[in-house]
């Protein structure tokens, strides 16, 4: 059994499709981060950076595995599935984790704060984030000429990009002229259980908008 800690941010997405896609049995733990839950002691034990997701896999001893890549990874070693067993199609699946991890991740994410999150609208920081997006964009578009996903068949490659993409025009990005990731965003947005581990940490979404119109009508009444 896995515990899965985590919340509805692209980094969340991976894990939950992750385990939709291979059929693990896992129990999900929200996170909240509004609340901070993330940088209390006990998670911090879990994850001493102090993010999301995480998993404790009890079938290993409730061991722990933090960073969305390294999960992906441990995962697919775990069950033989989303990874080639040889060491060159290994080494083309990990390439393009790490392209993701390394680029796509960090730069859309500044571009995300600088266009959407940050007090002061700076257009060098907003120009220089979404122009490195879209350039890496164009690399996933050329390299998607030829084949239906990254690495030729499924792998976590695909698992690892597909939710940050999907969240281009939140960072300002747009894709209309790139028709090869397009297609791929669709491609995989399709199968199910994408859809099923992409709505799983909305769940937490939901369920903190509940708890604040509770805490809200809380609030009403004690001042009636």
């Amino acid at each position: 059994m896995i515990d899965l800690y985590t919340s509805p941010t692209p980094n969340g997405w991976k894990a939950s499709i992750m385990l939709e896609e291979i059929g693990l049995l896992y129990t999900v733990k929200p996170i909240h981060l509004e609340q901070l839950e993330q940088k209390q002691e006990w998670y911090l034990k879990l994850n001493p950076n102090g993010r999301i997701p995480t998993i404790v896999d009890h079938d290993e001893g409730g061991f722990a595995v933090f960073e969305s890549g390294a999960i992906l990874v441990y995962l697919a070693e775990k069950t033989g599935k989303l990874m080639p067993s040889d060491r060159k199609g290994r080494s083309e699946v990990l390439q393009w984790v790490m392209f993701q991890m390394g680029g796509i991740g960090p730069m859309q994410g500044q571009a995300n704060v600088f266009y959407r999150y940050a007090p002061e609208k700076i257009p060098y920081a907003i120009d220089r984030y979404q122009k490195e997006t879209k350039r890496l964009y164009t690399v996933l578009d050329k390299r998607l000429t030829d084949r239906d996903y990254l690495t030729g068949e499924y792998s976590i490659a695909d698992v690892a990009t597909w939710p940050w993409v999907t969240l281009h025009g939140w960072a300002g990005v747009d894709i209309d002229d790139l028709p090869n990731l397009e297609r791929w965003v669709e491609r995989v947005g399709e199968r199910p259980a994408v859809v099923k581990g992409r709505a799983i940490p909305e769940m937490i979404r939901l369920e903190t908008k509940e708890r604040e119109a509770e805490i809200a009508k809380a609030g009403a009444k004690i001042l009636i």
